[in-house]
């Protein structure tokens, strides 16, 4: 899809200058740029590449004057990097501006599905399904039996919905999520083997949560996994059933829950955490990545490590832990000088 100077400025209420027909069909950092590109400059450290750049079009702040002369068209507006974002979620509608049902697909006849929706080949549609309005699931999802999936939510290619699922509001999901398998419940015997416990609860993702590629959440084993309002979950985590998630908080990759713990509300949790289950993690918390979380957590705390300490006491302890050599050295000698006096 190709968009003119002149169309963007009119998206993004600024002004041309240079050529208003130029034309553009991707987008480039300015140090990268190729003809056809749109690219922007907002950092003063990246000026000298505006004079270099081959890209067609350049946003660019109002009260920039350039020094030298410039081969690109430049689109002029208030701010070029709120702009320049702006540009991007446009953009991004547009791309997932799809409607309609593609075939083959296989949709049951007790499913309901709202207006403007878009549907892709190879989706399955189980039993009972509500779909809301301007839903977009991309080829090859699964939306199991009794799932609801509200209004303006997007499932990429490859999303699977168990049964009885809930997805909100304005919610996505990405390729290869799960969302409802069962969770890892399994009792001992007598004979040391393992039975599996039923997993008969489901999975509610509140309004606006993202979910990210290969992201995992169980089902509870009894009622609800949940993830509340504004979560956003990064790609390759494993959330456990009976997980609950407090609304705005935001865990990155590979990060571990286990079963039946609760995360507050405007937490902030780093790549590959593990954290136990059956504790209580309060709001406002923050855990930096690698970190190993075996205890409840209170409000506030900012942790660090494995068993996670307190942030300054980590920093505090690894200043003696990296000159541990120094001091066994130090010690070795003290010892050696207290005998030679004996």
């Amino acid at each position: 899809m190709k968009f003119t100077a002149e169309q963007i400025a009119g998206i993004l209420d600024g002004v041309v200058v240079g050529n208003p027909q130029a034309e553009v069909s991707k987008l480039s950092k300015i140090e990268e740029g190729v003809q056809g590109a749109l690219t922007f400059l907002a950092n003063p450290k990246y000026t000298p590449y505006i004079y270099t750049t081959k890209a067609t079009i350049a946003i660019v702040g109002k009260d920039f004057i350039p020094e030298q002369s410039i081969s690109c068209t430049l689109i002029k507006v208030d701010d070029a990097y709120k702009s320049f974002s702006k540009l991007l979620e446009y953009y991004n509608q547009v791309k997932l501006n799809k409607f309609g049902i593609e075939q083959p697909t296989s949709i049951s006849k007790t499913a309901k599905v709202g207006k403007d929706i878009y549907i892709g080949a190879f989706t399955v549609v189980g039993d009972n399904v509500k779909i809301g309005d301007n839903v977009k699931i991309f080829p090859n999802c699964y939306i199991g039996d009794n799932v609801i999936i509200k209004d303006n939510t997007v499932l990429f290619s490859g999303a699977k919905i168990y049964s009885d699922c809930v997805i909100g509001n304005n919610c996505v999901i990405n390729s290869g999520a799960i969302i409802g398998a069962d969770g890892f419940g399994f009792a001992p015997d007598e004979n040391g083997e393992y039975s599996k416990v039923p997993q008969i609860g489901n999975v509610i993702l509140e309004d606006f949560v993202d979910v990210g590629a290969a992201t995992t959440i169980d089902r509870a084993t009894l009622g609800s996994t949940i993830i509340r309002r504004g979560v956003k979950l990064d790609n390759q985590i494993q959330i456990a059933h009976n997980v609950e998630i407090g609304k705005n908080t935001v865990i990155a990759a590979q990060t571990g829950i286990a079963g039946s713990t609760k995360i507050g509300e405007n937490c902030q949790i780093g790549g590959q955490v593990g954290i136990v289950g059956h504790i209580v993690i309060g709001n406002n918390v923050k855990i930096q990545a690698q970190s190993g979380i075996g205890r409840n957590v209170k409000d506030n705390e900012v942790l660090q490590g494995s068993p996670a300490l307190s942030y300054g006491d980590y920093n505090k302890s690894y200043v003696y832990f990296k000159n541990l050599p120094k001091l066994v050295k130090t010690i070795n000698e003290l010892e050696k000088k207290g005998n030679g006096n004996n």
